[in-house]
């Protein structure tokens, strides 16, 4: 089963995560993962942090001349900014005059320290930072190496920032992706992008923040990954609870997803055709190609709605978790919007989990043992 466990805090000495499951003869490239890292740290609206960091991986175990082993691979995103953490990231015992008291609205830091029974939340808001999205970023880059051998791509853009919307011309995935790539806001809109680069400049003079809408389209997959049989087998609720993991997201949409409930059934259902060419296929995707819990052929359509930031350069009210007295909430370095980065993490956590249940499907020790599986797959769904 393909599984991994991430550690490390936002100002710690490092990000690291064990990566379990990965078939041998793997083809991996750190190159390639470094650079969806940089792909996570760009975007317009990003704050400083993104001037100190640049963020490389290290593989420490795994991995020998450029392929998997079929052991656990170890990766490893040091942080640069530890050097001025020193002393208050200790792990043996220093001095700590810099405790935090003061919940900030929009984090995990009242809960936590209630949670957790502390009353520096400095041990919250380490863990909880969107820095550790960097390595989810690193593992997701295996996982996508994996899928291209398979001819299976991941793509994301985003459609929606600050209010803004786009409208994309009916083109081939690969250049709205292209388009996606070469713009500032990952969105392949030209005016689009033009109207949300102003808005993000005009959240930032009034000391605001901006959310969004990102799309992740999954291309490539067969039908038949996922299952109907068991409620936590249903790949679209995987998928789902993947994107809601990222920090910030607060909804998620399958195909046509919640604009089903405003629609009658006969322009929500996708009709069934069959050729010789094609086999069986859809005229249309508003499932976004999962139905009944399996991929069903069609591209796989997932979209996500990222928050705004929650720390502010216009403080919001809360409470000091010691004196109980209110005060304005202190700000620990921010992004005026990151939904470009979340859209880079969001393919990251989905191409995981489709590697997931890609493997548990075709599983294999080796990569040329997986390539066989999945020729006798196809074969037989040819057949059918």
């Amino acid at each position: 089963m393909l599984r991994y466990l991430s550690a490390g805090e936002s100002h710690g000495q490092a990000l690291t995560a064990i990566i379990d499951g990965i078939p041998s003869g793997l083809k991996l490239s750190t190159i390639l993962i470094d650079k969806d890292l940089k792909r996570r740290q760009g975007g317009y609206g990003r704050g400083g942090r993104q001037l100190i960091e640049s963020d490389t991986v290290e593989i420490y175990s795994g991995v020998r001349h450029g392929k998997s082993l079929g052991s656990p691979i170890s990766l490893k995103v040091k942080n640069k900014d530890w050097e001025n953490w020193k002393s208050i990231m200790s792990v043996t015992p220093a001095k700590n005059d810099k405790i935090v008291t003061k919940a900030r609205p929009g984090h995990a830091d009242l809960p936590g320290a209630m949670k957790f029974d502390t009353s520096d939340m400095r041990d919250i808001l380490e863990r909880s930072s969107a820095r550790e999205t960097a390595i989810r970023v690193a593992v997701g880059s295996v996982a996508k190496q994996l899928l291209t051998e398979f001819g299976i791509s991941v793509y994301s853009w985003v459609t929606v920032l600050g209010g803004v919307g786009s409208k994309f011309k009916n083109l081939p995935l690969e250049e709205l992706f292209a388009s996606a790539e070469a713009s500032p806001v990952r969105c392949p809109s030209k005016s689009a992008t033009k109207a949300m680069k102003q808005k993000i400049d005009l959240a930032k003079k009034a000391g605001d923040s901006l959310g969004g809408i990102f799309e992740v389209v999954v291309t490539g997959l067969p039908a038949g990954l996922g299952s109907h049989v068991q409620w936590d087998l249903k790949l679209d609720g995987i998928l789902a609870r993947a994107l809601m993991s990222i920090q910030a997201i607060k909804g998620v949409e399958v195909g046509m997803g919640f604009d089903v409930g405003r629609s009658p059934g006969s322009k929500v259902h996708d009709e069934i055709f069959y050729s010789s060419k094609k086999h069986f296929y859809r005229s249309t995707n508003n499932a976004g190609g999962i139905e009944g819990g399996m991929t069903n052929g069609e591209p796989v359509i997932l979209r996500a709605a990222m928050k705004p930031i929650p720390t502010l350069y216009k403080p919001l009210r809360s409470v000091d978790i010691i004196s109980k007295k209110p005060f304005e909430a202190s700000i620990e370095r921010s992004d005026v919007c990151a939904l470009p980065s979340a859209s880079i993490i969001g393919e990251a956590v989905v191409a995981f989990e489709i590697a997931k249940v890609f493997l548990e499907k075709f599983g294999s020790d080796s990569v040329r043992e997986l390539k066989r599986n999945f020729r006798g797959y196809q074969t037989q769904l040819k057949s059918f």
